[in-house]
């Protein structure tokens, strides 16, 4: 067998590929903070999120001790077809769950499912594990109480940058516990190496905040914080999106290879000309990648139409 990158890249796309690189041209490229000051004014400067409309509840969760703030979006005069467990972005130090409001009530919109968003802690002031403790609280409550409370046992998970790495830590440790109540998960350009102990991970050893999360943890290869490391077999099916200009390119490439070898059914998209949080952006790139996550995850979770 022969493969090349351009082998894992649908062929519809590359006609996009001339837009995306015009856009680009025109933004500058960012940098991640360098120091615990530069960390904190980063998050001070960010806006308030955009709400949303009808404004999702906002509650603690609890089971086995542990507790986390949520925010749940719910279709208007219609039961969920399924719940989605989303984990926000933002390099474990950023953001929130309410950042993903918009986008989380386009999905229940769209899919007829309800949206559970993690307001997990956040690095430095709550390094690892946190973070994979508030998310595995919060994903435990699902499988305790979804069918009370949006009538429906049809999960999934989604994670954007650090909320992929955050999803594959979670569902690791719900299959350490037997559990299997979720049916499939999203990531899009997640870090699987938090150690640069890859040749994939070296590419962001340098980055402050991966310290920043890592805290005075002994070593980085830790699976629960590096879930390259982990034993991946017995995982739901895998939806991941990467792009090709993404310096988490090679890291992504490396997680599906060790995914497949472990037996799980991984469906990997790769996106010409896309650099790191591609979907965010208003490329027709972007569109295209976010119409194949809800067609993914329509067939896992969502109404049937």
């Amino acid at each position: 067998m022969r493969l090349e990158v351009t082998s894992l890249i649908d062929p519809v796309l590359w006609a996009l590929v001339d837009e995306s690189r015009a856009f680009y041209a025109r933004r500058r490229p960012g940098h991640g903070p360098i120091s615990v000051s530069e960390l904190i004014a980063v998050r001070e400067a960010m806006p308030v999120p955009a709400e949303c409309e009808p404004f999702p509840s906002v509650e603690t969760v609890s089971t086995g001790g542990r507790s986390v703030p949520v925010r749940i979006h719910t279709p208007s005069g219609r039961p969920a077809a399924g719940v989605l467990l989303e984990i926000h972005t933002g390099g474990f130090y950023l953001g929130s769950a309410a950042g993903s409001d918009v986008r989380n009530r386009r999905l229940v919109d769209a899919l007829g499912i309800a949206v559970v968003s993690v307001d997990y802690r956040l690095a430095p002031e709550n390094p690892w594990p946190a973070a994979p403790d508030d998310c595995e609280t919060a994903a435990l409550w699902l499988v305790e109480n979804a069918e009370a409370r949006f009538g429906t046992t049809r999960l999934a998970m989604s994670g954007f940058s650090a909320g992929s790495t955050l999803v594959a830590a979670t569902l690791i440790r719900l299959r350490d516990r037997g559990i299997d109540a979720f049916g499939g998960a999203v990531v899009q350009c997640g870090t699987y190496d938090l150690s640069a102990q890859t040749p994939a991970g070296r590419l962001i050893a340098d980055e402050y905040f991966l310290g920043a999360y890592a805290g005075d943890a002994p070593d980085r290869t830790d699976p629960d914080m590096s879930p390259i490391f982990a034993e991946l077999t017995n995982l739901p099916p895998i939806l991941m999106v990467i792009g090709t200009d993404d310096v988490l390119f090679e890291d992504n490439l490396a997680m599906t290879a060790r995914l497949l070898t472990a037996g799980v059914d991984v469906d990997l998209r790769v996106y010409p000309a896309s650099p790191h949080a591609f979907t965010g952006h208003a490329t027709s790139m972007a569109t295209a990648a976010l119409e194949t996550i809800d067609e993914w995850l329509r067939g896992q979770i969502g109404e049937t139409v």
